[in-house]
């Protein structure tokens, strides 16, 4: 049966947990969101950016190039994962839980993480 977008993210839902903002720390922080937003929002200092689109090749353990710095977390730590309100995040978390990651998502994306307080660049 078909999905719709809402459907999936709210079956991602039921698979990844969520972190709160103020939760998390010093833990590892993977931006879903396209280079343009985080020109035009904002950005967490020492996030790394991999937009939703390019996920699984920079992420995939057993590829030769790729992201080292999200490569280095699989097995290792938790990987919080953030877009501009959640929906990307979730499907992308789901995606690296699927790969052997640790993943959660950032509960409210970067507007969830301004509303907490927490800094921007």
């Amino acid at each position: 049966m078909a999905m719709t977008a809402s459907q999936m993210i709210d079956a991602a839902r039921q698979n990844v947990q969520v972190i709160e903002p103020a939760d998390v720390g010093d833990k590892f922080i993977l931006d879903v969101r396209e280079p343009t937003e985080l020109t035009e929002k904002g950005r967490i200092p020492g996030a790394l950016n991999i937009p939703r689109g390019l996920l699984e090749w920079q992420a995939d353990p057993s590829s030769d190039g790729g992201a080292a710095d999200l490569k280095a977390q699989a097995g290792k730590g938790t990987v919080c994962v953030l877009c501009a309100a959640g929906g990307r995040a979730v499907l992308a978390a789901e995606t690296l839980k699927k790969m052997g990651y640790d993943a959660v998502y950032i509960r409210g994306g970067l507007g969830g993480w301004k509303e907490a307080g927490l800094p921007t660049e």
